[in-house]
Parts: structure tokens; C-alpha cells; sequence
């Protein structure tokens, strides 16, 4: 009974440390990327902390890692890797994603994704945030085309797909004040046409 006992003190202990070793990396990052209220000073310091603790996760090991692996497996199983890095002395921008639907005679409309609920609304903006921030291309593409497959079921008359994810840069409190409004920059283009049917 005792060893059971220290067996789940131990796990608990790695869990409680697995936890906020994530939200301390998030808030590492967060300083480090962006404007906040600390002192810019602490931005390199928190870009070497971000690394060891990055590390440590064996971030920088190759994917195929067995170490990497482990730890990716059970952090993900767990859902520790999300939702504790709501650290918001800077809140980001968000992103856009545009379809413009080419008919075969000629004429371009714009869609965007379609909802049918606001929970699912919530969810695509998340998966939306999550194509932002993805640095594998191939991965991105096939997210931004999953979606174009929904779009096209609801316009089977459409040719080609050109999809156009954008970030939403919004501006700090004086600059709104003083007239300015949300900045657009298109960061990725996606041209699908539909295959020819024998």
C-alpha cells in the first residue's frame, strides 16, 4: 500500500511539473515575441529560457526521437500541451481565411468558412489559429484544403478554389483612437481546381 502510495505521489509530481513547465514556456514566449508591459530587457533572458525549457521537452531533438516521442505522447494524451498559455499582456492578432469560388463562366464570389453553430464557430477560428502558427507547409496546405472540401460540397458548380489565409493585425488602444483599424497581410495562397470528371 505504501509503495502504491509514493507511486502516485510520483506521478502527480510529474504531472504538476509537466504542467507548469508548459505554462512557464508559454509565458517565456510570449515575452519573448512580443510587446508587453515587462521591460524589454527580460526578452533575451526569456528567449534562453524558452530554449532550455524547449529543450528539456526535447524540442530540439529530431521528430523520430524515442524521448521526443514519449514525452510529445503522453503531454498530448494528457492535453497538457494546450490551454495554459493565457499569459495576455499582448493579445494577438487573429487570422482570416477567404475563399474566392471561380464559376465557369467566368465570375469570382468570396466565401468564408461556413459555421453552423457557435461552437463551431469557436472551433474553426482555433483551427484557424492553429494553421497560422503551423510551420509545416504540407500540413497547412492539407488543413486549408479540408476546409476548401466544404465549401466546394456547398457550391458543386465551382471549378477552382483559390484560398487566401490572411493575419489580422489589430491595432494597440491610442492607435484605435486615433482612427487606425485592423491591418490585413495575406501570408499564404492556395489554388485548387476540381479534378475532370471521366
Amino acid at each position: 500500500m505504501l509503495r502504491r502510495k509514493r507511486v502516485c505521489v510520483a506521478w502527480l509530481a510529474v504531472q504538476l511539473l509537466l504542467i507548469v513547465s508548459f505554462a512557464a514556456r508559454d509565458t517565456l514566449r510570449s515575452i519573448a515575441e512580443g510587446p508587453t508591459i515587462l521591460p524589454p530587457s527580460l526578452k533575451s533572458s526569456s528567449q534562453k529560457a524558452e530554449r532550455v525549457v524547449s529543450t528539456a521537452f526535447g524540442h530540439r531533438l529530431p521528430t523520430t526521437n524515442p524521448y521526443r516521442e514519449a514525452v510529445a505522447t503522453y503531454v498530448n494524451l494528457a492535453g497538457i500541451e494546450v490551454g495554459y498559455g493565457y499569459f495576455g499582456p499582448n493579445v494577438p492578432g487573429t487570422y482570416k481565411l477567404t475563399f474566392a469560388l471561380q464559376y465557369p463562366d467566368g465570375h469570382i464570389e468570396y466565401e468564408l468558412p461556413y459555421v453552423s453553430s457557435a461552437a463551431a464557430g469557436l472551433r474553426v477560428s482555433r483551427l484557424l489559429d492553429e494553421i497560422g502558427q503551423t510551420k509545416y507547409d504540407t500540413l497547412r496546405e492539407i488543413l486549408v484544403k479540408m476546409l476548401a472540401q466544404s465549401v466546394w460540397r456547398e457550391h458543386p458548380e465551382v471549378k477552382a478554389v483559390q484560398a487566401v489565409f490572411e493575419s489580422i493585425k489589430l491595432p494597440r488602444l491610442n492607435e484605435f483612437e486615433h482612427g487606425k483599424r485592423e491591418s490585413h497581410q495575406v501570408l499564404y495562397t492556395y489554388d485548387f481546381v476540381r479534378a475532370e470528371r471521366p
